[in-house]
């Protein structure tokens, strides 16, 4: 019990330290990643985050290998496609 107390307190006490976890810097217009930080990026992002969530179940309901590693490749493959810069 003691430990765990300990460990709490130290972890408040370091995160002091540490910038805001919602903190973001603004970017330059010559940063190579200012894509990142837009609305339709984000968007974009979240449907990719979904798409693994569903088809993780889909993996975990039918655990065949062919079945899993099939889905996997194709979940890549979208994920890259619906991330893609120049969409």
């Amino acid at each position: 019990m003691f430990w765990m107390l300990l460990r709490f307190y130290c972890t408040l006490l370091i995160r002091n330290f540490l910038p805001g976890e919602s903190e973001i810097a603004l970017p330059d217009d010559n940063d190579s990643h200012l894509r990142r930080y837009t609305y339709h990026y984000r968007v974009k992002r979240n449907w990719v985050k979904n798409l693994w969530i569903g088809s993780s179940l889909l993996m975990i309901c039918f655990p065949l290998l062919p079945f899993v590693l099939g889905l996997g490749l194709f979940t890549s493959f979208l994920s890259f496609a619906i991330l893609d810069e120049t969409a």
